[in-house]
């Protein structure tokens, strides 16, 4: 066959792959090269009109071999559009082009665009150079007129497809919108979808904090696979697509899944991920089919994966509400529970349960929660706030409420004898020992064993009641025997035991293990609702010792109450109620009767507007510090001051408080 017939068939393939509609940007590169036999030229382009045909498109060019597409708005066509030309002066001077030739590419007679040829040569164009272009431009007009209906049919067939997906999307969404769990309705969920987006299997899992992925459902074709796997998922907003049976999909820690999905007849995936509000989503589309899944599905299938990641927000913002739900019913629950319990406690104990500031009851609520445990508990607070009382209470609301509550005061005993009392000794164990005696360890068996004041042990005794704790067995001093200690340890100290272990002078390993929960019990002075409350709960018991009515308080004696700062805290406060009680004989308790110290004694209390000593003044700057801090709610400032509201009332217009107006 010769140079020209195959140069021919050349030629001829070509144009029949332009009429069968082959998109000419495709091919254009090739086409170049089989025109240059005709029309010999070292740069090609096709430029196609606008709408106005006032600029031109660059449709395609072999500018910069291979094949770059350009889509550049606003050029200029090159010469008259309309008429085949010879060029002298070109662009591209820069890359050597010094010569061209213009024709039009006309459908139905209007031109659309112009075909031009360009040569590093001079003047290498003569008018027969000009027919064999208008003859490929003829062949070019109609592959793009083709490409023109092909356009338009793909444009109604998307319009179709789009409004297609649209009902598949209210299925999808009705299908989803009244369930709590996805994973009861994803098969069904997976069968609408495939209407949009085809596909043999699908999956969805979530991220955990760790970044192993829980496949939490998946639908009846999915082959068996472990549950929590290390995958290389897409980030959220991200997409995966791949063929299985490349490296670029591979997944083998910690089990080959891409093998087993390869021996289910999985050759290609698609993988999205999202978030539904903090969790990390990742949703799968399997196919049997290789290279199922391009570009052109990145859209439905980001719909689909929007659509499963609004059930799942759905389901978290439920549960969300059904756990706050749950939290406020414990709570209810733990409340009731305290209230018993202190009703329980005020009847067998002589303790002051009582009180009603928001510390004192988060103090009970705390103990009511740690009582349920057998757990190690420090209490912390200043002297006479009442730790023993909380001991006691978590003693009695446990499972060892039934046993022995020892007491051991770590102040109140030297070193050597603390010891002896924590563990007790055997016969001979020092010079007075004539016989054995069981310690406070052992007396507290199944039971509490308290130990106040315990920053005050030593360091010796430390060491020893660290291993207590650590291994719950202990030695009599002078003995061999290994005890087992079968108690509870509640701790209580009026100091700070972080400073204690900074200064060496308590051990840091028995901090963390004394700890384990802490308590701490706020001040007096700082629950100011708790002392008439307490006031009235300790007149009560002092009248019944003293076998005579319980004593009551004047109003300067509930004043002068509220404004004393209680050094001593609820000891102080019981004391003077006694010696009150006392002076009075049986009358009314005024303030002269409580002997408090006054603002001319040394240290006294801060009071709210300075140092007056009048009781109208402090009464007044009481109260007014009463209805400040319940906010102006006169109900609670009435209980706090031990008033009834007609006296609040009363006094709120004798002292001129008025509300002040909302900010």
């Amino acid at each position: 066959m010769t140079s020209r017939a195959r140069l021919h068939v050349r030629f001829q393939a070509l144009l029949a792959a332009l009429a069968r509609g082959l998109d000419v940007r495709e091919i254009f590169q090739q086409l170049s090269v089989v025109a240059a036999q005709l029309v010999p030229h070292d740069e090609a382009q096709l430029a196609v009109l606008t709408d106005d045909s006032s600029t031109a498109r660059l449709y395609v060019t072999t500018h910069n071999a291979p094949l770059e597409v350009r889509s550049v708005e606003g050029i200029r066509p090159i010469g008259n559009a309309d008429q085949p030309r010879l060029l002298d002066e070109v662009p591209g001077v820069e890359r050597g082009l010094h010569s061209g030739l213009s024709v039009p590419v006309r459908i139905d007679g209007r031109t659309v665009g112009c075909l031009a040829l360009f040569s590093r040569r001079a003047q290498a164009y003569s008018d027969r150079d000009l027919t064999h272009a208008e003859r490929l431009a003829r062949y070019l007009a109609v592959a793009l007129a083709h490409q023109q209906l092909a356009d338009a049919a793909r444009d109604v067939t998307v319009e179709r497809e789009r409004v297609a997906n649209i009902d598949v999307s209210m299925e999808l969404l009705r299908a989803i919108a009244d369930v709590l769990d996805i994973r009861t309705v994803f098969r069904r969920v997976s069968t609408i979808a495939n209407k949009m987006l085809a596909h043999d299997a699908m999956t969805m899992s979530f991220v955990d904090g760790r970044g192993d992925v829980v496949r939490e459902a998946g639908t009846a074709d999915m082959p068996e696979l472990p549950r929590t796997l290390r995958l290389s998922v897409p980030a959220a907003h991200e997409i995966v697509i791949g063929d299985l049976t490349t490296d670029a999909m591979c997944v083998t820690e910690p089990t080959d899944v891409r093998a087993h999905l390869l021996d289910a007849g999985y050759r290609s995936a698609l993988g999205v991920g999202t978030y539904a509000r903090d969790q990390a989503i990742t949703v799968g589309f399997l196919s049997k089919q290789p290279h199922a899944f391009d570009a052109r599905d990145l859209p439905i299938a980001r719909r689909i994966v929007d659509h499963i990641a609004l059930a799942v927000s759905h389901e978290q913002l439920a549960e969300a509400a059904r756990q706050i739900a749950e939290r406020g019913g414990r709570t209810d629950r733990l409340e009731s529970r305290v209230q018993i319990l202190s009703a329980q406690l005020d009847g067998r104990i002589d303790v002051p349960i009582v009180g009603e500031s928001d510390q004192w009851q988060d103090v009970l609520k705390k103990a009511t929660q740690v009582a349920a445990t057998d757990t190690t508990v420090l209490v912390a607070g200043e002297s006479g706030t009442g730790k023993e009382v909380v001991a006691r209470f978590i003693h009695r609301a446990s499972s060892r409420g039934k046993g022995s509550f020892v007491a051991v005061n770590c102040a109140a005993l030297p070193e050597q004898l603390l010891e002896s009392e924590l563990f007790g000794y055997e016969r001979g164990a020092f010079t007075s020992a004539d016989h054995a005696k069981p310690g406070q360890i052992e007396l507290a068996a199944g039971g509490v064993l308290f130990l106040d004041e315990v920053s005050e042990m030593s360091l010796s005794a430390q060491a020893k009641f660290l291993r207590v704790l650590q291994e719950r067995e202990f030695q009599r001093l002078g003995g061999t025997r290994i005890l087992k200690a079968n108690i509870r340890v509640i701790a209580a100290t009026n100091r700070d035991l972080r400073k204690a272990v900074e200064q060496g002078i308590f051990r840091e390993d028995l901090f963390y293990r004394l700890t384990v929960f802490e308590i701490a019990i706020a001040p007096l002075r700082e629950r100011v609702e708790d002392i008439l409350p307490l006031s009235e709960m300790f007149l009560d018991a002092i009248g019944r010792s003293f076998g005579r009515p319980p004593a009551a308080l004047s109003e300067d004696a509930r004043i002068a109450m509220l404004s004393h700062q209680w050094p001593g805290n609820v000891r102080e406060l019981r004391n003077a109620l006694e010696r009150a009680a006392i002076l009075c004989e049986g009358g009314l308790i005024d303030a002269e009767h409580l002997a408090l110290p006054r603002a001319a004694d040394p240290d006294p209390p801060p009071l709210v507007d300075g140092a007056s000593t009048d009781l109208s003044t402090i009464e007044q700057q009481t109260i007014a510090r009463a209805l400040r801090d319940s906010r102006w709610n006169k109900t609670q400032a009435a209980r706090r001051l031990g008033l009834t509201r007609t006296k609040l009332y009363f006094r709120i217009k004798k002292y001129g408080l008025e509300e002040p107006p909302a900010a």
